[in-house]
């Protein structure tokens, strides 16, 4: 299928490419196309941050998580109806696992969708010597995909005088600028935003931003780099209703739990899953008929007080789970099913009380980055000997991390275990991706179809 696509990235973070992907995508949108976004990596953040704020519809790509021929498979099922897609590249644009492999990197995410490049190059202090940095990227590698660049922070006076130098030395189309103002720059602080004065306040920048765009950088030139993407084949595994009607699945969805990949959510859907948006936050207690629960990340420590204080729905949750419930809790969720939990303000609150352990606060990341999981025996979602690549970003702990998977980081001999999974419980920190094995996600549909077998046995 034609897919016209760009990928946007840079020689390293901080170069600008977060605000360039969203300025550039309210600028299409403003000119009527109808988008999907990608992120490549695994952080919740940009998708969440591309959905809330530029209604585009967003997704994870990861080539740690997948395979290439999945990861295409993903990218066309999400942007088959789509007039265009951009995909967010993540850290420097060849960076991949361990800093020593260009693995799971944003050119190896370009390579595996013959998506075009759109390099992001802060201009600040530089001139001519930018073609040094231009050239090196696009010689790096044969096969780079670098097809434009853009500069950031570069006033248009510096660009109207050297970019057509740039370009003839360097044999890519610079397309654009953006200059240095704070009116139009998104900060790092902003992908976090939770509340909704300020999500209203980064929209209104974001349309300046793209008015900024629709001057300084030629969308007609990136559109045609885009339509010039070759055809992309992808198909994915098929996925059908395992029971009809399925199980009834309880969603944790509101400030505190709000870090889901999409696709996990579609998947239990399209296995028969009936997914029902919960709020911890807010909601008294677990509705009627539900056959499982499924906690995912977010920011639990920031709103440890309310959630505390909400005394109805943890008692509801302990005691779901005391019945037989299936829980799958992730990285936040788990902190949550804990005794108590350290908030941000280092006070310690009671919590759901699933796990008799406290959950705490650190100085600094735990167990950070990409991770293997083999299961060390049967549970609720997959039989032991089964595994997943996944990911993990916390700066909690707690005092029982479990010992169900034995984690595996990969470039390393470095082992840990990791997640209680018993009885009718999988929680831990490692956040899961179902395309990298879909019978995880299989299992935790049996689990919660065998669970409502029972329940309604005993009505």
């Amino acid at each position: 299928m034609n897919m016209p696509r760009i990928l946007i990235s840079a020689p390293r973070s901080g170069e600008g490419k977060t605000t360039v992907t969203c300025g550039i995508l309210q600028a299409l949108m403003n000119r009527g196309l109808k988008l999907s976004a990608f992120k490549s990596g695994p952080d919740y953040i940009d998708p969440m941050f591309h959905k809330k704020i530029i209604n585009a519809d967003s997704h994870n790509m990861d080539l740690f998580f997948v395979d290439e021929s999945m990861a295409r498979g993903i990218f066309s099922k999400y942007a088959k109806d789509s007039d265009f897609s951009v995909i967010e590249g993540a850290m420097g644009y060849y960076d991949g696992l361990g800093g020593i492999s260009h693995r799971a990197s944003a050119y190896e995410v370009s390579k595996t969708l013959t998506a075009p490049v759109i390099l992001t190059i802060n201009a600040r202090g530089a001139s001519l010597s930018l073609g040094a940095l231009i050239k090196g990227f696009k010689e790096f590698r044969k096969d780079s995909n670098i097809a434009g660049i853009i500069l950031n922070k570069c006033p248009k006076m510096l660009y109207e005088k050297f970019a057509g130098t740039l370009e003839e030395e360097t044999g890519i189309p610079i397309i654009g600028y953006l200059p240095e103002k704070k009116e139009i720059a998104i900060e790092s602080r902003h992908l976090g935003l939770v509340t909704t004065g300020e999500q209203k306040d980064l929209k209104e920048k974001i349309m300046v931003l793209a008015e900024e765009i629709e001057k300084s950088i030629d969308l007609d030139k990136l559109i045609a780099i885009g339509n010039s993407a070759p055809e992309i084949k992808g198909e994915l595994p098929p996925i059908r209703p395992m029971y009809r009607p399925g199980p009834k699945i309880a969603v944790a969805m509101d400030e505190a739990f709000c870090f889901y990949y999409d696709e996990n959510l579609d998947i239990l859907k399209e296995l028969g899953g009936e997914l029902i948006d919960i709020s911890p936050l807010n909601d008294a207690e677990i509705p009627e008929n539900i056959d499982a629960l499924y906690i995912g990340g977010g920011y639990p420590e920031l709103y440890a007080d309310k959630l505390s204080k909400n005394k109805s729905m943890l008692k509801s949750i302990k005691n779901a789970a005391d019945k037989g419930m299936p829980v799958f809790a992730e990285c936040g969720g788990f902190l949550y099913l804990n005794a108590s939990l350290e908030g941000t303000d280092s006070t310690e609150y009671p919590m759901a009380g699933v796990f008799s352990k406290r959950a705490y606060k650190t100085e600094k990341l735990q167990r950070f980055g990409y991770i293997s999981l083999i299961s060390n025996e049967d549970n609720i979602l997959v039989k032991k000997g089964e595994s997943i690549n996944a990911h993990e970003f916390h700066y909690w702990d707690t005092e029982e991390n479990g010992r169900s998977f034995i984690a595996e980081k990969p470039f390393s001999n470095r082992q840990y275990e990791c997640i209680i999974a018993e009885k009718n419980i999988f929680a831990g920190f490692p956040h899961l991706y179902f395309y990298g094995n879909i019978e995880f996600a299989k299992g935790f549909i049996k689990s919660a179809y065998e669970f409502h077998e029972k329940r309604i046995k005993n009505e």
